[in-house]
């Protein structure tokens, strides 16, 4: 195996060994908590212009199985691993994990020390960092690294062209870096869903006589998608069923006057539990976000805030006042699981149909 390391920008190195394509890559370094999932975590275009590190220390067990993916390739910009499974054992196999990341051009590690990395993401906060063959020239590649930022995510990881699928009402699905199942979940549900281009101007998409919007999850700063904001901005005045996922979530927050910020190290894996306000009742969700919507941010008269993290109280869910629209941090869509919030389709369905279900 070829020797390989990960530079952070604090200055601390991890010495490990290639794994995936051989080379250099600069990204910010994150970590998540799911124990399984990795075909649907490396394929998630939230993580575009991450290195994604994986607490669970044995991946790739059952191999790759391109069914679980949730785009078409991998949009990270690096994969961190204590140790990589070359013999994945399972009946839906289609081949090794490690094979799947070379033909994806994603460089890798593993090898090194991943809870000693976490705990440092987890005291310092997410920093960038670097997966390199070579330490010569630190200098400069500690410069490139404390120099990277995650730009234009949605621009980078959305579809080029609309795609169809179902029937049904019809749902338009803005994609700001939308994974497979969103599509999937309303067409099972008898909608016709329009994916289309995140820079689709609010006029095209009405132009396509909506019975609902939805706004995908995606990467990036919220605050710096400008362009998408505004165009929800103009959406929101037509009043038409929407419901918000993720950085759909974040955008519809600052479309309505709310603010976001960045959290510490985020919110990662597939055992985040949020409070319901309204119900009381607990869900355990997937998650995967490096910004929250600030607390207190959003006016009273224009939305309320339905749903809390449980253990940092962040916001996790807003309900808007005056027009048909709710939207979720966490992932109800969650493909791999956990389904604990799968109902919130079915909300918004009845939503379209004139329904009120707050279940």
């Amino acid at each position: 195996m070829k020797k390989a390391y990960l530079i952070l920008a604090n200055g601390d190195v991890y010495e490990g060994s290639s794994i995936g394509k051989v080379g250099e890559s600069v990204g910010e370094v994150v970590f998540t908590t799911g124990m399984g999932s990795y075909m649907e975590t490396l394929t998630d275009p939230s993580y575009y212009g991450q290195i994604i590190t994986q607490t669970f220390p044995l991946i790739g067990n059952y191999g790759s199985i391109n069914a679980d993916s949730e785009s078409e390739g991998a949009f990270c910009r690096g994969y961190i691993v204590r140790e990589l499974c070359g013999f994945g054992s399972n009946f839906r196999k289609e081949g090794e994990l490690g094979d799947w990341l070379t033909a994806r051009g994603v460089v890798g590690l593993q090898g090194i020390d991943t809870r000693r990395l976490t705990k440092t993401i987890r005291e310092s906060g997410v920093m960038n960092g670097m997966i390199t063959q070579s330490l010569d020239g630190m200098d400069k590649k500690l410069a490139e690294i404390k120099a990277f930022k995650v730009k234009a995510a949605p621009a980078n990881t959305t579809v080029k062209a609309p795609v169809k699928l179902g029937e049904g009402r019809k749902v338009v699905l803005i994609d700001y870096g939308a994974k497979r199942n969103i599509a999937r979940e309303l067409a099972e549900r008898g909608c016709e869903v329009t994916v289309v281009p995140c820079t689709y101007t609010a006029e095209q998409i009405l132009a396509l006589s909506p019975q609902g919007i939805m706004l995908s999850n995606g990467g990036g700063d919220p605050s710096d998608a400008k362009f998408e904001i505004e165009q929800i901005k103009k959406l929101n005045e037509k009043k038409i069923p929407t419901f918000g996922i993720c950085l759909g979530h974040q955008l519809m927050a600052l479309a309505s006057g709310a603010k976001t910020h960045k959290l510490k190290y985020g919110h990662r894996g597939a055992n985040q539990p949020v409070k319901d306000l309204v119900t009381g009742r607990v869900y355990i969700t997937s998650q995967n976000h490096g910004y929250a919507v600030r607390s207190g941010s959003l006016d009273a008269s224009v939305g309320s805030v339905r749903m809390i993290n449980a253990n940092d109280k962040t916001c996790e869910g807003i309900d808007y006042i005056g027009r048909p629209c709710f939207t979720v941090q966490f992932h109800p869509e969650a493909h791999g699981g956990p389904l604990d919030t799968e109902f919130l389709f079915d909300r918004f369905i009845a939503m379209m149909d004139g329904e009120k279900k707050n279940a």
